[in-house]
């Protein structure tokens, strides 16, 4: 009897200790893209206390034998909403959760969805991702920009199967192509594609109608990459942050031939010994200046790439 009460409070109790301090209030909405695809857009912005953290996208996939979620989100009171979103369209279990890459805003939700029972999937480039000295900071940073909905109860989980490369898979007879993507916004970046739907989860290679963030990535990978998403021929593309494409090709190529740009102008800045300062002003940013985050990411994307072009000696 003594067993079976300390099981029940054992029951009772273990939810408490992954419920969230604070209920997040900002809108969130469920959108169908396809016949299993839905997806949840973030605010605009940086994660803040105005956006409570919401400030990327998330997706779920509904079959008939469970659901596949696409990223949890950058807090477990967003993930927690999320799930209530989940509910109102299917009581299917969740079954797993795809993590794009392991940045604060793509997975601090997690906790949520394993509680729920889900498995967590990323790439093996993302092992040890949550144990090193950045995260620690990053973890302690956003409990203080994030507070309540970032605290001492959130926790960093690591994946409980690591994808060694590209892979499909089936669930509830919807096919999956999980694709290896990165070294790109991260070495460990992945791609989902629901084949009968062709909606593509992209996570953050993507960035729609603004200069993406590329600080010291590989560029030359990360164009590989975005060939190896324009292959898939995606009819819906869902990015990291932003609004769906209904015209993924265009998106695509708009992200990669900013990266061959960027590429092209540091590397002959690189090779000719040109200073950056002098460089930077000399080149014609016209095509760019315009859109959103160009002074905020495209002089930090342009030093970082003349660094990386001036090891590899501009190649």
């Amino acid at each position: 009897m003594q067993r079976l009460l300390l099981a029940l409070l054992c029951f009772v109790c273990l939810p408490a200790a992954w419920a969230s301090t604070a209920a997040v209030t900002v809108p969130m909405q469920a959108v169908r893209l396809g016949p299993h695809s839905y997806f949840v857009q973030g605010l605009s912005g940086a994660a803040s206390s105005e956006n409570q953290g919401f400030m990327s996208n998330a997706g779920f996939v509904v079959t008939r034998d469970g659901v596949v979620v696409f990223d949890a989100l950058a807090t477990p009171p967003l993930a927690e909403k999320l799930l209530g979103l989940i509910r109102k369209v299917t009581d299917q279990p969740i079954r797993r959760v795809i993590v794009s890459h392991y940045h604060a805003d793509h997975f601090y939700g997690l906790q949520v969805f394993k509680t729920a029972g889900a498995e967590v999937w990323a790439h093996r480039l993302a092992e040890g991702a949550t144990r090193t000295e950045d995260a620690a900071l990053r973890l302690a940073q956003r409990k203080e920009a994030l507070f309540p909905w970032v605290d001492e109860k959130t926790q960093l989980l690591e994946p409980d199967r690591f994808i060694e490369g590209d892979m499909d898979f089936e669930l509830g007879g919807v096919g999956f192509a999980l694709r290896h993507v990165g070294p790109a916004h991260s070495r460990e970046d992945l791609a989902m594609l629901v084949k009968p739907d062709r909606v593509l989860y992209a996570g953050d290679l993507v960035f729609r109608g603004r200069v993406p963030f590329v600080g010291d990535a590989d560029a030359r990978a990360w164009i590989a990459s975005l060939e190896k998403l324009l292959a898939l021929d995606p009819g819906v593309l869902v990015p990291g942050h932003g609004e769906p494409s209904r015209a993924p090709r265009e998106d695509l190529v708009f992200t990669r031939d900013y990266l061959a740009f960027l590429r092209a102008q540091m590397g002959e800045a690189a090779r000719e010994l040109v200073p950056f300062e002098e460089a930077y002003e000399a080149v014609d940013w016209s095509r760019y200046r315009d859109l959103p985050a160009f002074e905020e990411a495209n002089r930090v994307n342009a030093y970082n790439q003349y660094l990386r072009l001036e090891q590899e000696g501009g190649d």
